[in-house]
C-alpha cells in the first residue's frame, strides 16, 4: 500500500524548475491549497530548496486523494521526505503532540509562541523516538474560533449544536459545554455546514474566509481555543542521507518559513474577522456579511474553566497511559510558561 502511495506521488508530483544539476530529490507533502494565504511562505521556501540544488516534488494530500491523519505515518516509512501535519491530527497516534496546543491553554499568539518554544525539544525527541523523524517547523494558522449556521449570542448556545472539531481536546471542550463534537477534515467541513451535518465549524478566520465558510455560516464568534499548529517534519532516514549543507539549507528554508507563518498567523486574522462580518475596512479577504457576536467576560471565564477542569485532566489520562511521566514533562514546559499545572486526576 505504502508502495503504491509512493508510485503515484512520484507520477502525480510536479517537479519545480530549477539548477540544471540538481541530484537531491525532496518528495514533500503539504495540507496548503494554492488559495490559502499560508501558501506563498510555503511556496517561497520550496523555490528556496528548488535553487540550492534539490529536485522538488511537491504534493497536497487533497489533490493525491490522502488524508491528513495519515501524515505522520507517511513521514515515518519517508513515502515523503517532508511532510506538513496538523498537530491536533497527529495526536491521535500519540496524545503527547497534542500538549503543544491544548485547547483553552493557549488562546493568543503570544502565549501559543511561549508555548511552542517551551515544548519544541521534548517534542522534537518524541516524534524521533515515535515516528523516526525530526522537526523542521512548527506555526500557528491563527486563532481558531467558531463559524456558526445557527443564531447564537454567546458560548452557552453552543449547547446542542453538533460542531466541527479535529483534535481529542477540542471535542472534550465542546462536550463541555454541551455541544456534539463532528469530526471532520477543513475540506469536509464547508458540505458538512452547507447540508446541516455540523452547525458549526471551528477554523482560523482567514482560512474560514479562504474555504467560503460564510457563504454556509450566519455567525462569527471570535472567542479564540486555541492556534492550530502545523508541524513540518522530515522522515531521520532521508535527513541523515543530506551533507552538512544540504541539512543547513533544508533548515534555513523551514526556519524562514516558520518565521514568516508567525508573523502572518498574528497579523491578517483580524482583518479575515472584519471581512467576514461586512467591515468597512475590510481589503485582504473576501467580504461576506456574517453577524459579528460579541465575546464577553463569561464567555472567556467559561473556556478558561473548562481548560482546567476538562480538557487538561482528560489529556493527561490519555498521555500518560502511553507515555508515563508526560504530564511531568508538559508541566516543565508548556506549564511553567502559561503558569498553569496540568494534574493527573
Amino acid at each position: 500500500m505504502r508502495r503504491m502511495i509512493g508510485n503515484l506521488a512520484f507520477g502525480v508530483a510536479v517537479a519545480l524548475a530549477g539548477a540544471a544539476s540538481a541530484d537531491t530529490s525532496a518528495r514533500i507533502l503539504t495540507q496548503i491549497l494554492p488559495t490559502a494565504k499560508q501558501y506563498p511562505n510555503e511556496a517561497a521556501a520550496i523555490e528556496a530548496l528548488n535553487n540550492s540544488g534539490f529536485t522538488v516534488q511537491y504534493n497536497n494530500y487533497e489533490g493525491l486523494g490522502l488524508s491528513t491523519a495519515d501524515g505522520l505515518r507517511l513521514v515515518s516509512d519517508n513515502t515523503f521526505n517532508v511532510v506538513s501535519v496538523q498537530i491536533g491530527t497527529a495526536a491521535r497516534d500519540d496524545a503527547f503532540f497534542e500538549g503543544l496546543d491544548l485547547i483553552g491553554v493557549s488562546t493568543d499568539m503570544e502565549s501559543l509562541k511561549a508555548a511552542v518554544d517551551a515544548y519544541r525539544t521534548p517534542f522534537d525527541e518524541r516524534l524521533a523516538d515515535r515516528f523516526d523523524a525530526k522537526v523542521l517547523a512548527l506555526w500557528p494558522f491563527g486563532p481558531q474560533v467558531f463559524y456558526c449556521n445557527a443564531d447564537v449570542a454567546s458560548v452557552d448556545d453552543l449547547a446542542s449544536l453538533k460542531i466541527r472539531s479535529f483534535t481529542p481536546s477540542m471535542s472534550a471542550l465542546l462536550e463541555s459545554l454541551g455541544a456534539s463534537p463532528v469530526t471532520l477534515n477543513f475540506g469536509e467541513v464547508y458540505p458538512a455546514l452547507q447540508r446541516g451535518v455540523a452547525d458549526c465549524g471551528v477554523t482560523s478566520p482567514t482560512s474560514g474566509n479562504s474555504g467560503n465558510w460564510p457563504e454556509v455560516t450566519t455567525h462569527q464568534i471570535p472567542l479564540s481555543v486555541s492556534g492550530s499548529v502545523q508541524g513540518i517534519f522530515a522522515n531521520l532516514g532521508w535527513w541523515n542521507s543530506l551533507t552538512a549543507e544540504e541539512q543547513a539549507t533544508v533548515s534555513a528554508a523551514y526556519a524562514e518559513l516558520e518565521e514568516a507563518q508567525w508573523a502572518l498567523a498574528s497579523t491578517i486574522n483580524d482583518d479575515a474577522i472584519t471581512c467576514n462580518t461586512g467591515g468597512a475596512s475590510c481589503s485582504e479577504h473576501n467580504a461576506f456579511s456574517m453577524e459579528l457576536v460579541d465575546v464577553t467576560a463569561a464567555d472567556l471565564e467559561r473556556v478558561k474553566a473548562a481548560a482546567t477542569d476538562v480538557v487538561l485532566p482528560d489529556w493527561a489520562a490519555r498521555c500518560e497511559a502511553t507515555y508515563p511521566g508526560c504530564v511531568d514533562i508538559w508541566n516543565d514546559t508548556v506549564g511553567a510558561a502559561r503558569g498553569i499545572t496540568a494534574v493527573l486526576n
